[in-house]
């Protein structure tokens, strides 16, 4: 749902933490990383050919963006949700959701964002036949972008990239909740490109609601 935000940095280990910022985050969304793994420092520094000051950066922008867990007296790890944290998101992402397509359907103007919606979701699609890691999060990220770019909705730009998504995302990956993500983001723009500002509302709502129940699926057959 998210979209990854850029990251402010600061001082000479600026560039280098970006990088190991950036690449930690497409590990993830390619599936190399996944939620619990644990990051060694040492490791990441050889992988990056940057110093340990510009990796330990990196770890709290990524603790902020609520991706790594620092515990004291531990390594820094993938965050993984416990079922109770995974339920919370989803009630904020709900209603942040309706919130931005809802902004767009009210915004939407067909001679302005027609091309930015086929785009979209035609991305979307031939990610899902690609079935390639990574491709079809990528298309979601700019599936969401283009809905905040339509809604221009400063606090919702603000607030959208901090939604833990993509961590639900990568500890729960099924063609299953990808099939239900494709169907709902179809629907969810059939009402912005409608005009209907409720029906969009619902349609985000919906979404959320979607992927709640495919989790609680997945949770209920691995205890």
């Amino acid at each position: 749902m998210p979209t990854t935000p850029s990251v402010p940095v600061s001082g000479e280990t600026g560039g280098a933490s970006q990088r190991v910022y950036r690449g930690i985050m497409r590990d993830l969304e390619e599936g190399r990383l996944v939620p619990g793994q644990i990051l060694s420092e040492t490791s990441l520094a050889g992988q990056y050919g940057v110093g340990r000051n510009a990796v330990r950066e990196a770890m709290q922008h990524l603790a902020a963006r609520g991706v790594v867990d620092l515990s004291r007296n531990r390594s820094p790890t993938i965050r993984r949700l416990d079922h109770a944290e995974t339920l919370e998101i989803l009630d904020v992402a709900g209603a942040l959701t309706a919130l931005a397509v809802q902004a767009a359907a009210l915004r939407y103007d067909p001679v302005a964002h027609a091309a930015l919606v086929t785009g979209a979701l035609d991305a979307l699609a031939q990610a899902d036949a690609e079935d390639e890691p990574g491709a079809f999060s990528r298309a979601r990220r700019h599936f969401y972008r283009v809905l905040l770019r339509i809604g221009e909705n400063r606090e919702l730009l603000r607030l959208f990239p901090a939604i833990s998504m993509h961590i639900i995302y990568a500890q729960y990956q099924t063609p299953r909740l990808r099939g239900i993500r494709l169907a709902d983001y179809r629907a969810i723009m059939a009402a912005v490109t409608g005009g209907d500002a409720e029906a969009a509302a619902a349609a985000g709502r919906n979404h959320t609601d979607h992927v709640r129940s495919a989790i609680e699926h997945i949770h209920a057959i691995s205890r």
